[in-house]
């Protein structure tokens, strides 16, 4: 699997007289995987990912995607391959309906009539709203403009999206469904996807997690290594799934549960192999 995104020894501070939001943090980014970037409030996530996006540029160290350091005179490059999703997407609407928005970026790109049009169509297709074209993006609900927002990021054809708490403002039926649709775009479309989110639900589906704390990497694994330090996590102000913490609480009356189960369905199969031992 191949470096997309690497950092080096990055730090950034957004004046002089602060401390530093972000201190010597070195990580990569894998071609089609799926990162997670966890952490409390001020640990530094949306940093990072506005330091991907060529909207900070780090005071020290230094940012490669696609083998491409991010600068001043590459930020149009690496925008064209990074696009971003943010947590209200009214900040990102311009257009009066859903496919004037969605060709905008395109447009700004210089992109030929014939492919925009081709993109618009594919892309809304891809997030489930072909039919919304002629709608105003403010009219629609929570979940449809999440949906637009992903599409118009879709359409520029980026080989990453990340999603800046993109789910933070819908109720968690809107939240599964975006989630679930970001996942089956990713998986047709082979990209890489980096998600920046409080919610648990959405970290337990991610390929790899990256735990931020004041500024640095602090932790790294996939899922399961990283909800498995479930007491060095809660020092830090950070929760753990609802199933790991009853999984604990069972082995710690006795129960010898051989795996740190995700989600409901790993832990009835550890609780049912218990059973046909006894």
């Amino acid at each position: 699997m191949s470096q997309f995104i690497e950092f080096r020894d990055v730090s950034f501070r957004y004046r002089e007289d602060q401390p530093w939001v972000l201190e010597n943090v070195s990580f990569t980014v894998h071609t089609d995987e799926w990162l997670a970037i966890i952490g409390h409030n001020g640990s530094g996530k949306s940093t990072i990912a506005k330091l991907m996006n060529g909207l900070l540029l780090p005071q020290q160290g230094e940012i490669l995607v696609d083998g491409i350091v991010v600068n001043e005179e590459t930020i149009w490059d690496i925008r064209k391959k990074v696009g971003m999703v943010f947590q209200n997407p009214d900040n990102q609407f311009v257009g009066t309906t859903v496919r004037d928005d969605v060709a905008f970026g395109m447009e700004n790109h210089g992109l030929p009539r014939e492919l925009m049009l081709k993109r618009v169509q594919s892309s809304l297709a891809a997030v489930g709203m072909s039919n919304y074209q002629s709608h105003e993006p403010h009219r629609l609900s929570g979940g449809q403009k999440q949906r637009v927002a992903i599409a118009s990021v879709l359409a520029v054809a980026p080989e990453l999206i990340i999603l800046d708490e993109a789910t933070a403002m819908l109720d968690p039926k809107g939240r599964l469904e975006i989630m679930e649709t970001i996942r089956q775009v990713q998986e047709n479309q082979d990209l890489s996807l980096i998600t920046i989110t409080h919610d648990l639900r959405e970290v337990i589906k991610a390929d790899r997690v990256l735990v931020m704390n004041q500024g640095r990497r602090w932790l790294e694994g996939d899922p399961r290594e990283v909800f498995a330090e479930k007491d060095a996590l809660m020092n830090i102000g950070l929760d753990t799934p609802f199933v790991t913490k009853l999984a604990a609480e069972l082995s710690a009356a006795g129960l010898n549960i051989q795996r740190e189960p995700l989600n409901h369905q790993e832990l009835l199969e550890e609780l049912w192999t218990l059973h046909s031992k006894m």
